[in-house]
């Protein structure tokens, strides 16, 4: 089964979140979670992590948290997906060469061609696609 992990459901979650309710003031971990029911420390390192990519903007202080950095339209879901959890691949050998059947697999150019296909559409999708709701 494909499947988003849930970083990345939760990081999109937040993005949605902070796209949407901080024109007035940033959002803390605490209420992002506590709205959502996420846990907080899982989420406060996701929130981190985008901070650090420059995807958000850390905002200090007793009213602090996160604001939108960039246009959700200047990132595509392909990057975003791929910054939280490393390269995307539908088998292992769409990531890397090292499988041990590389050399006799009779599936490798199909499931090549079919995560090329899901790549393609995920490099034309940008997290304001999902934030509007497409």
């Amino acid at each position: 089964m494909l499947k988003l992990t849930k970083t990345v459901e939760y990081a999109l979650i937040s993005i949605n979140y902070i796209e949407k309710n901080t024109k007035e003031k940033p959002a803390s971990a605490k209420l992002i979670s506590s709205h959502f029911s996420i846990p907080e420390d899982l989420l406060a390192k996701i929130l981190q992590k985008l901070a650090k990519s420059g995807i958000l903007k850390s905002v200090y202080g007793p009213h602090g948290g996160y604001k939108l950095n960039n246009s959700t339209k200047d990132i595509n879901l392909i990057d975003f997906i791929e910054l939280l959890e490393g390269p995307i691949g539908i088998v292992d050998c769409t990531i890397d060469n090292e499988c041990s059947l590389l050399n006799y697999c009779n599936i490798k150019k199909p499931m090549r061609l079919i995560n090329n296909n899901i790549r393609s559409l995920l490099e034309k999708t940008a997290l304001s696609d999902i934030t509007k709701g497409i």
